[in-house]
């Protein structure tokens, strides 16, 4: 076949489980391999893979995604991918450093933007500028501000790997790798050891480039509507400038053990009196390859029948154990070249290592002996062909999805078509489940028990462990220091102001002006709307949405949380999995759980909190939101009854269980998401729905599960009877709203069946419950086990009389590229900064993330008002901060999602005319508006509201120069 610009037609096929055709092209000079899924979905994603095989743990592949970001041969600027975040409607734009790959994805539903985000992309990862300034700033650099004064490390990379090393749950993950594949390069952190950063050179650095970010190396991604006739001369254009090379990428395959290992790790601990018992403890299995697709899909399966569902017998009986509070590891992993099975449990005393480790081999050798549950089986296929039929890939761009399963067998040269045409696959699984008696069982035989590939893999809590390193970091940097005479340090000292020099200098604006981006005419200047009728269903409120779903209908109850009131509240997050996780008067816990997963598409619980628009009350429900095919409609609604009007809350253990996993969620949760935490916890000072949420899933959550954990051993009937009353309160037919999102024909369907729902709920009469709750510390340093900090301050716009406008959109989105950016986290070196305005409430937030500073972050907050006032905003930086916005504005929406925000508007009064006039607002921003901003921010200054999250030994340091009523609290 001859070559179409460049590119020979290898294989193409029609992928109709995906309604995609495939087509598989290799480029005839460079050998570069290009996937092309061409379908109706404007969402169009692009990617660049290289395989990228660490030979070290220096970070150097993640420490190079970062940096080929930071200018480039055609946008010599020092940051192409922040301009491109401050003007593009991109529905998505990051990169991604994978144990072996980095991929460089953009999306976008417009054409010429997406052909721009691609454009500035390829000029990165191929001929980027790499300069010693970028490795410094993006890696690692030592950092000394005069001669005299402490030496320092810095560098985005190094403190984003400070935060992930301060994670138990990560260090798990990446422990569990080094293992399982200790003679692989596997065996090496691609993103970086903080102990290890330090050693990476300048000429590592170019000479890791140099040998993997080559075409020959390269898998190139194309998905959506868009012809490849339009693409190819793009990609030609850049593939010409290379010829073939070798290229040594391939991951080699781990040779397996000869018997079963042990390895015990410390992690830092807080040095709360149970720390001790706060460990991690994994069993570790490496199986087969990912390439061979028929066991891939059946580990699938049989991951979700072990431990996909309460029920599931291997989480029951580690959960049941009472050794842990919940569940840890990945369970399955099959984005390496080898499949691999990690399980155990948190929260456990690490002296029960040995007692666990039976615990799952026995009751993996009696499922293998006494068989497998039939219904496990049933439901567990169920589920995994739902999903991939649904192929719902949540925020995130279904193409992005579609290329990441792509490469689980295309990197490791497989077929990249293989897992995503999952027919025939998954139907030779399902016959082989049906006619041969025992296949699970003889794969549990196989892959487990028979496997001497295993680890057991113990993390055990050091309280002194954090400090130790730190003092072994001040120890390295002050004898590095003693061994420089006094010319050495000044060089030192004017590297470190070059650096800065350097960092602070304004791109030329003939730089700027070259990166390809829309204009302001180029956008729509009307909003999206969401087809919604509003119906009566027997006295319940509904909401219908006629969109094109592949068949699955979508149903969502939502009760008002305004019923209860705010001693309640905190309760409300465990009470809904009590309704799917506790079982009903007809069946216990692991039946239901069979049955909703062997009946239907899911049901999960999701709360909603939400000021209204022009009102202070919140917008509150508690939802249960299901899906199913239309034949299940009739079992779903009858399995919605069961758990609403017939729920078995009395099972003290089960609670117990369910209470423990829902406390180390939390926990384990907070250091990765710190930045979530301290937002919120600002937030919660603004109005009723913030602190409500705060109060089901922030700081106060975490110390309510606490307390809930000692109820529920010592006073289990104070607390039955706590959950039955907000059963007898909320489940209410007049406090219930309804919402359905199907295709033309199948809402009928759905709207007949669920009349025997809404006439079997209770009509009870309720009343709005006051919610009154005392005031939080304006100002708090909330203590962690922690390397970084996560920095907050934040303030209720609305006090000053001030209205929302769409600029202000437009502005927070400006101060977050703009300035929070340079001054965060290139100056200050965290990973990231943000600025968030909740348009209801009036809570305009500044929270920093994985930031070794304190002080200099709220001094950079604090300078957000003049850096508004005083700032000559050029047109095009105002017309990029307009279009950015309106990206965000117009984010791709898959149906279901479609439905729910609809709903989710109606509920707090956001109508189309409302969101129309937004737009006009934000399309109109003008340089007036952010001078106008930065007066409000400057008058607001002062009475701001201070967190932040860290290590004591890091609040403490710099107590003197934070307000004197500062409470310290803490949390781990």
């Amino acid at each position: 076949m001859s070559p179409e610009y460049g590119f020979e037609l290898i294989h193409e096929r029609d992928i109709h489980e995906i309604k995609t055709h495939g087509r598989m092209y290799e480029h005839t000079r460079t050998g570069a391999k290009l996937l092309y899924l061409l379908n109706e979905d404007e969402n169009k994603v692009f990617g660049i893979t290289f395989r990228t095989p660490p030979a070290d743990s220096t970070g150097l592949p993640h420490i190079l995604e970062h940096s080929v970001l930071c200018g480039s041969r055609k946008y010599p600027l020092k940051e192409p991918f922040v301009e491109l975040l401050k003007g593009s409607l991109q529905t998505f734009l990051n990169a991604f450093t994978y144990p072996d790959r980095t991929c460089y994805p953009v999306a976008s539903q417009n054409r010429q933007d997406f052909l721009n985000l691609i454009d500035v992309y390829l000029d990165a990862v191929l001929h980027p500028r790499l300069t010693e300034t970028t490795l410094k700033q993006e890696g690692w650099h030592f950092e000394l501000e005069e001669p005299g004064a402490p030496l320092q490390f810095k560098g985005v990379v190094f403190n984003e790997m400070k935060g992930a090393y301060s994670s138990p749950d990560n260090l798990l993950g990446t422990y569990t790798l080094q293992e399982l594949f200790p003679g692989n390069p596997y065996a090496f952190d691609a993103g970086g050891d903080p102990r290890v950063i330090p050693r990476l050179t300048y000429e590592h650095f170019l000479a890791f480039h140099h040998r993997y970010y080559h075409p020959s190396n390269a898998r190139i991604f194309v998905y959506g509507d868009m012809a490849p006739e339009e693409m190819m001369p793009v990609l030609q254009g850049y593939l010409e400038d290379f010829d073939r090379l070798p290229v040594e990428s391939a991951i080699p395959l781990q040779q397996p053990f000869s018997g079963p290992r042990q390895v015990v790790r410390p992690i830092v601990a807080g040095k709360e009196p149970d720390s001790a018992s706060k460990g991690m403890v994994t069993i570790n299995w490496l199986l087969g390859e990912t390439t061979q697709k028929e066991l891939n899909f059946a580990l699938h399966i049989l991951e979700y029948i072990l431990l996909g569902m309460p029920g599931s017998p291997l989480r029951r009986a580690l959960i049941e154990s009472s050794l842990g509070e919940d569940l840890a590891g990945e369970g399955l992993g099959t984005e390496l070249r080898q499949i691999y099975f990690a399980t155990g449990l948190k929260g456990i005393d690490p002296d029960h290592t040995s007692r666990l480790e039976a615990l799952v081999l026995d009751t993996l050798k009696s499922l293998a002996r006494g068989g497998i549950d039939p219904s496990m089986t049933e439901a567990a296929l169920n589920t995994i062909e739902f999903r991939l039929r649904e192929n719902n890939s949540g925020h995130y761009p279904r193409g992005l999805l579609l290329m990441l399963r792509s490469l689980t067998t295309w990197l490791y040269d497989g077929d990249p078509f293989s897992l995503l045409a999952f027919e025939e696959p998954l139907e030779t699984v399902k016959s082989l489940a049906k006619g041969e008696k025992g296949y699970f069982e003889d794969l549990l035989t196989e892959h487990f028990i028979d496997n001497p590939h295993r680890v057991t893999l113990t993390l055990k809590p050091d309280p002194e462990l954090g400090e130790r390193r730190e003092k072994a970091e001040a120890a390295e940097l002050e004898r590095f220091q003693q061994g420089l005479d006094q010319r050495q340090l000044q060089e030192l000292a004017d590297q470190s102001k070059s650096l800065k020099t350097e960092q602070t200098r304004p791109d030329p604006p003939e730089h700027l002006a070259a990166i390809p981006r829309l204009r302001l005419q180029d956008l729509d200047t009307q909003n999206k709307l969401i087809p919604a009728t509003s119906q009566d269903l027997d006295g319940v409120p509904l909401l219908c949405h006629e969109l094109p779903t592949n068949g699955i209908i979508y149903l969502d109850l939502g009760f008002d949380l305004h019923a209860l009131p705010p001693d309640s509240l905190p309760l409300v997050p465990l009470f809904s999995r009590a309704l799917l996780e506790m079982g009903t008067s007809k069946e216990d816990f692991a039946a239901l759980s069979r049955r909703i997963s062997a009946r239907t598409g899911g049901i999960r619980p999701e709360r909603f909190l939400s000021a209204k628009k022009d009102r202070r009350e919140a917008a509150a429900r508690l939802f249960l939101r299901a899906k199913a095919l239309p034949h299940q409609i009739p079992e779903l609604v009858a399995i919605l009854k069961d758990i609403l009007l017939e729920p078995a809350l009395e099972n003290q253990e089960r609670f117990r269980q369910m209470t423990l996993e829902e406390k180390a969620r939390a926990e384990h949760h907070l250091i990765p998401a710190g930045h979530q935490a301290v937002a919120l916890r600002l937030k919660a000072h603004f109005s009723e729905a913030h602190r409500a949420a705060e109060s089901m899933g922030g700081i106060g959550y975490i110390l309510f599960l606490r307390a809930l954990a000692r109820d529920v051993q010592t006073d289990w009937p104070k607390v039955l009877v706590q959950l039955e009353r907000i059963r007898q309160t909320l489940i209410s037919r007049r406090l219930l709203q309804l919402n359905l999102t199907a295709e033309e024909g199948l809402l009928e369907q759905a709207k007949a069946s669920l009349g025997a729902l809404t006439a079997d709920i209770p009509d009870r009469a309720v009343e709005e419950a006051p919610w009154n709750w005392e005031r939080l510390p304006s100002a708090e340093g909330m203590t962690v086990p922690s390397q970084v900090n996560y920095v907050g301050k934040g303030t209720d716009l609305f006090q000053t009389g001030y209205r929302f406008h769409g600029s202000a959109l437009v502005i927070a989105r400006y101060l977050r590229n703009a300035w929070l950016w340079n001054q965060v986290r290139v100056l200050g070196g965290a990973y990231g900064a943000f600025c968030s305005l909740e348009r209801f409430s009036g809570a305009l937030t500044f929270v920093s993330y994985r930031d070794p500073n304190i002080v200099p972050t709220l001094k950079a907050f604090d300078a957000s008002a003049d850096f508004l006032k005083n700032r000559a905003l050029a047109d095009d930086e105002r017309e990029k901060a307009i279009i950015g916005t309106i990206g965000e504005l117009d984010s791709h929406l898959l149906p279901d999602a479609k439905g729910f925000v609809s709903l989710l508007r109606t509920l707090t009064g956001d109508t189309d005319a409302s969101r129309q006039q937004m737009r006009e607002e934000i399309l109109g921003t003008e340089q007036r508006h952010f001078r106008e901003f930065g007066d409000i921010l400057e008058a607001l200054r002062d009475s701001a509201y201070i967190k932040v999250l860290g290590a004591r030994e890091a609040v403490d340091k710099v107590r003197s120069e934070l307000p004197p009523n500062l409470d310290i609290v803490q949390i781990l």
